[in-house]
């Protein structure tokens, strides 16, 4: 059996945008982590969150099926911790490989932006 992806991720550009008011279309201001699992074994996953003034931390993102995607809201708490708005960065480790990126909505202005990103693997 041929595993894909990588196990070890790194997104060194986290920053929670404000949220804003949903506004026409009712979308809100966040970033995702998403993570796709291409293996037939399910994946469990690690988070570690650095800032910028105080330690990192460690949090456990749970599983990732087999075959399947996950998307974990980094505005939303994940292992009973909420990211602070603000800088930061994550590494992202887990039991077999997947593939990574992060998405963020920004709608601090008119025309709101949606871009994604690829991490860095090893």
């Amino acid at each position: 059996m041929t595993e894909h992806g990588k196990k070890v991720w790194f997104f060194p550009d986290g920053d929670l945008p404000a949220p804003g008011d949903g506004g026409e279309h009712g979308f809100f201001g966040h970033e995702s982590l998403v993570i796709l699992n291409p293996n037939d074994a399910d994946a469990t996953a690690t988070i570690t969150v650095y800032f910028t003034n105080s330690p990192p931390k460690v949090l456990n993102a749970g599983a990732i099926a087999a075959n399947r995607v996950r998307c974990i809201r980094t505005n939303e708490p994940i292992d009973g911790y909420q990211i602070p708005r603000g800088q930061y960065a994550m590494k992202v480790e887990c039991s077999v490989g997947v593939v990574a990126q992060i998405g963020r909505m920004d709608v601090t202005q008119p025309n709101l932006a949606y871009y994604t990103t690829m991490g860095y693997a090893q």
